[in-house]
């Protein structure tokens, strides 16, 4: 019988939150790392996924999550380096919802999150200025069919930092479009929020491993506060 050289999947009874803090703590490749301009991506911190107080559909994570996004945001914004805000609706009959808009049909599915609705409006704790870009998206990565590439060549950005909601769905959607993309591709742990710690760890494994640096936030704070 051959030797064997690969793996067979593990089933070992951890926690997706265990996996993450073992392989944070025994990093297997080198990172990415920074590059000399980067941009922060600020993906979906909208009504719908961030107000707990409105609506069924909203998640948190870290309660400092919208704190930390503007933080690195003002940091970012007092360099001259781009802050990108997007957000997701659609058009009244949902046609451009797609196939993703066919699974459910309730009040509270995405493709219900209407242009100029409630759930369309970013939280109002986050700290938009008017030079900052904003768009609305209708798929999961925030590069799909938007003016985010071509904006991020426009201004020379090598580094995209990708904060929102949610973990396991948009954000990761966008970094593993970054990194597509020829970026370095970094994920700051506090500003990412999703509904389970399942799905937010488990996602933050998968993109360490593979498409991202997973950093503390303050990680970043640093190297903007360093230049």
């Amino acid at each position: 019988m051959a030797e064997q050289v690969g793996t067979k999947m593990v089933d070992d009874g951890r926690t997706a939150r265990e996996i993450f803090e073992e392989v944070m703590a025994n990093p297997a490749r080198k990172k990415f790392g920074f590059g000399e301009k980067l941009a922060i991506v600020n993906v979906d911190p909208q009504q719908a996924y961030t107000r707990l107080d409105m609506f069924k559909t909203s998640y948190e994570t870290d309660p400092r999550q919208i704190e930390y996004i503007n933080t690195i945001s003002r940091l970012a914004r007092e360099r001259g380096m781009p802050v990108i805000w997007s957000h997701v609706a659609y058009k009244n009959d949902a046609g451009d919802a797609g196939v993703w808009g066919t699974r459910t049909d309730t009040e509270d599915s995405l493709q219900n999150i209407k242009y100029g609705s409630d759930r369309h409006a970013f939280d109002p704790r986050c700290d938009i200025h008017d030079d900052d870009m904003q768009f609305t998206k209708r798929m999961p990565s925030a590069f799909f069919e938007t003016p985010l590439a071509s904006y991020l060549v426009w201004n020379k950005v090598d580094t995209v930092v990708v904060t929102g909601g949610s973990t396991s769905g948009c954000v990761r959607a966008t970094a593993v479009d970054a990194l597509s993309h020829g970026y370095r591709t970094i994920v700051p742990i506090e500003t990412c929020s999703d509904k389970h710690a399942s799905f937010h760890f488990a996602n933050l494994t998968d993109l360490q491993l593979k498409y991202a640096d997973v950093e503390p936030v303050q990680t970043v704070i640093d190297w903007f506060e360093a230049r």
